[in-house]
């Protein structure tokens, strides 16, 4: 259990922050502008990121990619599993136009409903996920080069 309990800690900070993000847009109005999601993929990384570190710093000999990998994919799986709830929570109970105001800002002629579009904020929560636990591994990972001209 000591194990997850890190990546989970990071995990709820990382979607309490997510949630704090998305209630700031909100206040200004800005909520409904798909654009500025692409900050959720920043706060995640950090998220993970941090994650990682301590957790490398925590078992500096025992540490692995792997181990690292693991730690980044929770992380971002918890933060957007408690995110994506929040959005499901926020668009049918808090404010019910805004699943309209937001189809209606992306200038489609989308006939979707709060199911399809709490699916695509969890799948791009988990891609994201995904993708930023690989990135930030290669900054954590032994190298296995050898030093040249000793």
């Amino acid at each position: 259990m000591k194990n997850l309990s890190l990546p989970i800690r990071f995990g709820l900070v990382t979607s309490a922050v997510l949630i704090a993000y998305f209630l700031v847009l909100a206040m200004v109005d800005k909520h409904t502008n798909p654009a500025f999601s692409f900050v959720n993929a920043i706060i995640t990384g950090f998220g993970i990121y941090e994650a990682i570190r301590i957790s490398k710093l925590e078992n500096l000999e025992s540490f692995s990619y792997g181990e690292g990998f693991k730690t980044g994919v929770i992380t971002g799986f918890v933060a957007t599993i408690v995110f994506t709830v929040f959005f499901l929570f926020y668009a049918t109970e808090i404010n019910n136009a805004f699943l309209s105001e937001l189809l209606q800002k992306m200038k489609g002629s989308f006939n979707v409903g709060i199911g399809t579009v709490t699916f695509v904020v969890a799948i791009m929560g988990l891609a994201t996920t995904v993708v930023a636990s690989l990135t930030v591994m290669q900054l954590f990972k032994k190298s296995n080069n050898l030093a040249q001209n000793q």
